[in-house]
């Protein structure tokens, strides 16, 4: 029989409450980024739609925000939050539209003004439908993250609803 000896380790069980929390935190920013995904796709054909039709881009980037916003927040409230029932108008309703808002109108705006900086150069019509969209899914890449940090803090995480109940 062999004895092996040297450097072994010894397994730990963590007994800090963080980890965990931390990867829940993790799995409810890759939910997130998933919906999120599945919002900008129907947001794009909606766009795309509009661009080659030939819509403006103010039009364009206004529906497609809208039909996003919609899909997100049923799938996120239920998927990425855990919230069941009707939502509460002034405690998740609100606040979500508020947020999202935000966050919409700096993509409209950049949109619009990609729009606007590209016409003058009288590109065939395809390229700058390219062009737009990509300035609006850039937009939206760019505030992914400040919007879901305030879901996350002021609308539906674990906080707003502690302080819901209070």
């Amino acid at each position: 029989m062999t004895t092996v000896t040297g450097d072994v380790r010894q397994r730990t069980v963590e007994t800090s409450t963080e980890t965990p929390k931390r990867r829940r935190g993790w799995a409810r920013l890759g939910r997130a980024a998933a919906t999120s995904v599945a919002a900008t796709v129907v947001s794009q054909v909606v766009l795309l739609a509009v661009l080659a039709t030939g819509g403006a881009a103010v039009l364009a980037s206004t529906l497609a925000w809208a039909a996003g916003a919609v899909l997100n927040f049923v799938v996120t409230r239920r998927w990425v939050w855990g919230r069941t029932g009707r939502p509460r108008v002034r405690r998740e309703l609100l606040p979500y539209l508020a947020v999202i808002g935000l966050g919409g109108l700096a993509s409209i705006g950049l949109t619009t003004l990609s729009g606007s900086l590209l016409t003058p150069l009288n590109l065939p019509h395809v390229w700058w439908v390219v062009l737009v969209d990509g300035a609006y899914v850039a937009s939206y890449a760019l505030v992914f993250v400040v919007k879901f940090t305030l879901l996350d803090k002021l609308v539906f995480g674990r906080d707003a609803a502690r302080a819901t109940a209070s």
